[in-house]
């Protein structure tokens, strides 16, 4: 049985294995592993979107088309807005919502069409 971790977690390992593999290792190894799909048929769609997400900005930052083969679930978004746990505890500490609200201006578009605020995939350690 697969198992699910915290989306926080999920983001991580994702954004690590870019940085290990390179954008076009990752892009291919991702179309490839079918893993997209994988996701979006199990309903873990924050997990789906998010790797599509990602290959569509890598592809866009490498001058790459897209994969035409996931034009259906490109249609589709979360119902809300996905924050990073930090912004959302941010906000809570400070009682207002300038993380997020900043969050939302610095966002990659290719996460923000699909309701993800992702700001930054490069920074890991």
């Amino acid at each position: 049985m697969e198992r699910r971790s915290t989306f926080d977690v999920f983001k991580s390992e994702i954004c690590h294995q870019v940085k290990d593999m390179g954008d076009l290792d990752f892009i291919i190894y991702t179309l490839e592993s079918g893993n997209i799909r994988h996701y979006f048929d199990k309903h873990w769609y924050p997990e789906s979107l998010y790797l599509l997400a990602m290959v569509d900005y890598l592809s866009r930052q490498n001058s790459l088309p897209i994969c035409r083969e996931y034009h259906d679930i490109r249609c589709c978004k979360l119902a809300e807005p996905l924050f990073p746990l930090g912004v959302i505890m941010a906000d809570v500490v400070t009682k207002s919502t300038k993380w997020k609200d900043e969050s939302m201006r610095n966002a990659i578009p290719e996460f923000l069409r699909f309701n993800i605020v992702e700001g930054e995939i490069r920074n890991v350690i």
